[in-house]
């Protein structure tokens, strides 16, 4: 009977134990979580002017907070469901200031210099951007011609742009011209985790006209970029590549993406006509 009672005793203490383990492990993990959302490369740069706040609870983050533009608001949600261990993630962030309506001359503008900043080989931070009417207007100094030429072609891939006027000069040839401009945080030496590769990679997606409505999957290890999902044609899937292996950090892109069967003649279709 003593040993018995001893048994049970045990098997209870062991229990208790475990019970007591599960809350802690989660709690750990939990805070893993809002700890690595805050040192992401992502938070630390594009989202330091934000005012985010982080809660996890059993891998359910919730963040809640002010960001300045709806970009923003993709980008800490794209980082922070990359994150290990988080299951769901509540966006409930909000606007700090008033959101100018869609395909205005004023939300254009944030919508250019964005995107800009999501690309490596352009300088987002270099270029100035205003509007006309739909027409986006591109001053301030480029490396070289290619710089300028892309950053043209950046512009007029946002949803709402109705033409470019690139008043950008060209750095003289006596300058130093340096062909990897624009890879500014690689050539820092700064690492960039990959969770913040994968948000990057996704927002600039959504952000280009070309791509916006690609049901795309990311996945990125050690700044290698893997992209699933389904492309319409075969340069649909080219410019998905040539345009993720321009978001700093990204070191290679392995583009897995199907190519859409066309849709079948409809029965009764004449050949030729």
């Amino acid at each position: 009977m003593q040993k018995k009672t001893y048994r049970l005793a045990l098997i209870g203490t062991v229990a208790s134990l475990f019970l007591c383990s599960v809350p802690l492990f989660a709690s750990e993990t939990d805070n893993r979580i809002e700890a690595s959302a805050q040192e992401s490369y992502v938070f630390r740069t594009y989202l330091k002017g934000d005012d985010i706040k982080v809660q996890s609870k059993d891998g359910f983050v919730t963040l809640t907070g002010t960001v300045s533009d709806a970009d923003h608001k993709v980008l800490a949600k794209e980082t922070v469901w990359n994150l290990a261990g988080v299951k769901d993630v509540n966006n409930k962030l909000e606007y700090g200031k008033e959101a100018p309506a869609v395909s205005t001359d004023s939300w254009l503008v944030a919508k250019v210099k964005s995107t800009l900043l999501f690309h490596g080989n352009v300088s987002g931070t270099q270029t100035e951007v205003s509007a006309e009417n739909g027409t986006i207007i591109l001053r301030g100094e480029a490396m070289n011609t290619a710089q300028k030429d892309l950053t043209s072609e950046y512009a007029k891939d946002i949803e709402g742009v109705k033409g470019v006027r690139n008043e950008m000069t060209v750095a003289s040839s006596g300058q130093k011209s340096d062909t990897t401009v624009g890879r500014r945080m690689d050539t820092m030496g700064e690492r960039i985790d990959d969770a913040s590769i994968s948000a990057l990679v996704k927002t600039t997606l959504l952000s280009h006209r070309s791509t916006s409505a690609l049901l795309t999957s990311v996945e990125t290890k050690d700044g290698m970029v893997k992209l699933g999902g389904k492309a319409k044609n075969a340069a649909e899937k080219d410019l998905a590549s040539k345009i993720v292996a321009d978001v700093p950090g990204v070191k290679s892109v392995s583009n897995t993406m199907t190519i859409e069967e066309p849709k079948s003649r409809k029965k009764g279709a004449v050949e030729g006509c």
